[in-house]
């Protein structure tokens, strides 16, 4: 197992920032694809934002292309979520998940490893 650790969450006012990390233990982190996730109460899981192997490639949600950005230091088996310009609506619990490839993908069901999550809570 994989072990990914997030952290970064809290509580925060509409427009502030906040930067999310997700870490692992394990070597083969760099060689792994990564991804973060959001999941509201009541709602669906939802891709957020991914990034290769390399940290040459990047996608993103459409409800956050813009104000977050995805970012990863292979150095210190570390992956970042930038959060800029936070709503309410992005009130949730991130996730992080590795895939054991070096292509991105917005499918949870293609991730093999998960986190536990950090709570956000964006107050308006």
């Amino acid at each position: 197992q994989a072990q990914l650790v997030e952290s970064g969450g809290g509580l925060v006012q509409a427009g502030d920032s906040l930067r999310l990390s997700c870490s692992s233990s394990r070597g083969a982190f760099n060689s792994w694809a990564v991804g973060w996730f959001r999941q509201a109460p009541g709602k669906e899981r939802e891709f957020v934002a991914a990034i290769s192997r390399s940290g040459g490639t990047s996608d993103y949600g459409d409800s956050v292309r813009g104000r977050f950005t995805i970012s990863r230091d292979n150095n210190k088996n570390t992956v970042y979520l930038q959060m800029n310009s936070l709503k309410p609506e992005d009130t949730a619990v991130y996730s992080c998940a590795a895939r054991r490839t070096i292509l991105t993908a917005p499918i949870p069901q293609t991730y093999d490893y998960w986190g536990q999550g950090t709570q956000v809570t964006v107050s308006a």
